[in-house]
């Protein structure tokens, strides 16, 4: 493939591809811009037309008084988290509850619902085994 063929391949196929990208070739809303929202509307005399409600809202506590710093460093140690297993979280969630109701004399085994167990998966909509579940 000769120069000449190459440059006319590149202009005849790829030269849209390779030029600056500006808002005429855009869609109507496309603003050249760092990804700010529009806080308005432009009307047909062009007049831009500020919508109170586009506008956002930045909600800041008051941090008078806050002891810690907004920077981590990267030499900070790593945290110590364990993963959640379901065993952990049965321990953390159910177990407290279930020894609070036998404590007080008003467990019963018939109504393990309360304490989030579901003998059966009929009529949910993500099954946790259903029929068709390869093996």
């Amino acid at each position: 493939m000769g120069l000449l063929s190459a440059a006319a391949r590149c202009v005849v196929r790829g030269a849209d591809r390779m030029s600056q990208w500006t808002s005429k070739r855009g869609p109507r809303t496309f603003r050249k811009s760092r990804g700010a929202k529009g806080t308005g509307v432009r009307t047909r005399e062009g007049k831009f037309v500020l919508i109170k409600e586009m506008v956002p809202e930045l909600v800041v506590p008051d941090l008078t008084g806050f002891k810690l710093k907004p920077y981590v460093s990267y030499r900070a140690p790593a945290g110590e988290d364990t993963p959640l297993t379901a065993a952990r979280l049965f321990q953390e969630v159910v177990a407290p509850a279930v020894e609070r109701d036998f404590r007080a004399g008003t467990f019963d085994p018939e109504r393990l619902d309360k304490y989030g167990f579901e003998p059966t998966q009929e009529g949910k909509l993500f099954q946790l085994y259903p029929k068709n579940f390869p093996r």
